[in-house]
C-alpha cells in the first residue's frame, strides 16, 4: 500500500498559499487514483490561519533560515510547493531582501531538498515577469524570448534554471510554472504594482466606484485563484515522463482588455458597474501591466492546463472566492 504523500508548502499563510492549503486539506488524494494526501508541513512567517487542523504540522519562520527548513523537512517530503516570494514592487524596492528570498534562500530550500532519499516532485510558483516589457506586439508564447525588467523577473528566471538543472541532475523532479495575473488578492499592501488588477473585483463588488490606472483598451492576462490552485495541483500530480526537458513554462490564461472585463462585471453585479467605473491613465504603469498581447500556451495546453473559460466565469470565480475567503 502507497504511503500518503507528506506535502510541503511555502508561503502558506500568503494569498495563494493559504488557498492552496485549503484545498488540500478539502482532498483526499493529490489527483484522482493516487496517493492520498498526509501531513501537510505549512511554513510561512505568520500560520495561525491553520491553527487547531490535525493534518498541518505548522513552521513559522523564515524559510532562509536553516533551523525553519530543518524542521520542516524532518520527516521527508514527497511534494514541495515552493511559493513564498518577495513580489515585484516590493523586490525592487529592497533588492538586499528579494535577492534574500527570492535567489539565496530558494536555492537553499533546492538543495535541502535533493538531500532527501527521493527527489520531491517540486512545483515552483515561477512569474510571467520573465518577459520584461515592451512585450512582443502580435503574441507571447513558449518561444518568445526572455528578457525581464525587474529584479522580480530577473530573480525567478534564475530559479528556474536552478530548478531544471536540478532536475536534469535527478536530484529533484521539477516543475516551475509562470503565474500571470490571479485575482483577486485582499486590499492591502502587497508590494504588487499590479494591485489595481485585483482591487477593481473587490470595490465594484462592494458597491463602490473605481479608477482604473490604465486605458479602457489596455489588455492584461488574468486567472482565478481557484483556477491557480487547480493549476498547481495539476502541476505537481504530472508523470515526469510527459514534461519537456526544461522544466518551466507558461500557465493559460485569459486575454481580456479591461473594458471586456468591466462588462463582465456589470453582466454579474448589474448595470451600475459602469457608472461605478472611470480610467485615469498612468503611462509607466500601463506599459507595465496593461500592453500585453494575446497568450499561447502549447506545452501547457498538451499538458492539460486549463484558463477559467471566459470573462464572466473569470468574475464569478473572483466574487465567489471574495465572498467566501
Amino acid at each position: 500500500m502507497t504511503e500518503p504523500l507528506r506535502i510541503l508548502v511555502t508561503g502558506a499563510g500568503g494569498f495563494v498559499g493559504g488557498e492552496l492549503v485549503r484545498t488540500l486539506l478539502g482532498r483526499r488524494r493529490l489527483a484522482d487514483g493516487g496517493a492520498a494526501i498526509g501531513t501537510i508541513v505549512a511554513i510561512d512567517q505568520r500560520i495561525d490561519a491553520f491553527a487547531g487542523e490535525p493534518q498541518v504540522r505548522a513552521v513559522q519562520g523564515n524559510i532562509g533560515d536553516a533551523g525553519v527548513r530543518a524542521e520542516a523537512l524532518r520527516d521527508g517530503i514527497d511534494v514541495a510547493f515552493h511559493l513564498a516570494a518577495v513580489p515585484g514592487g516590493a523586490a525592487e524596492a529592497d533588492y538586499p531582501l528579494s535577492r534574500e528570498v527570492n535567489v539565496q534562500a530558494t536555492l537553499d530550500l533546492f538543495e535541502a531538498l535533493r538531500g532527501l532519499p527521493r527527489p520531491p516532485v517540486t512545483v515552483f510558483a515561477s512569474t510571467i515577469a520573465v518577459y520584461g516589457v515592451p512585450l512582443p506586439a502580435d503574441q507571447v508564447d513558449d518561444l518568445t524570448p526572455l528578457q525581464p525588467a525587474l529584479s522580480y523577473g530577473a530573480q525567478k528566471l534564475m530559479m528556474e534554471a536552478a530548478i531544471s538543472d536540478f532536475t536534469r541532475k535527478g536530484w529533484l523532479d521539477g516543475r516551475a510554472v509562470r503565474l500571470p495575473g490571479i485575482v483577486a488578492r485582499p486590499r492591502q499592501p502587497s508590494g504588487l504594482l499590479s494591485a489595481y488588477l485585483s482591487d477593481v473585483f473587490s470595490a465594484l463588488g462592494a458597491g463602490e466606484s473605481f479608477t482604473l490606472p490604465v486605458a479602457p483598451d489596455s489588455a492584461s492576462w488574468f486567472m482565478s485563484l481557484r483556477n491557480v490552485v487547480d493549476n498547481l495541483l495539476h502541476a505537481a500530480a504530472l508523470p515526469a515522463a510527459v514534461l519537456p526537458r526544461w522544466r518551466a513554462w507558461n500557465l493559460p490564461a485569459l486575454h481580456l482588455r479591461m473594458d471586456e472585463l468591466v462588462d463582465a462585471l456589470a453582466e454579474v453585479l448589474g448595470p451600475s458597474v459602469h457608472g461605478r467605473v472611470s480610467y485615469a491613465p498612468n503611462e509607466p504603469l500601463e506599459a507595465q501591466f496593461g500592453r500585453y498581447p494575446p497568450l499561447h500556451t502549447a506545452i501547457a495546453d498538451r499538458l492539460g492546463f486549463r484558463h477559467d473559460g471566459d470573462a464572466t466565469t473569470l468574475v464569478r470565480n473572483v466574487l465567489a472566492a471574495l465572498q467566501h475567503p
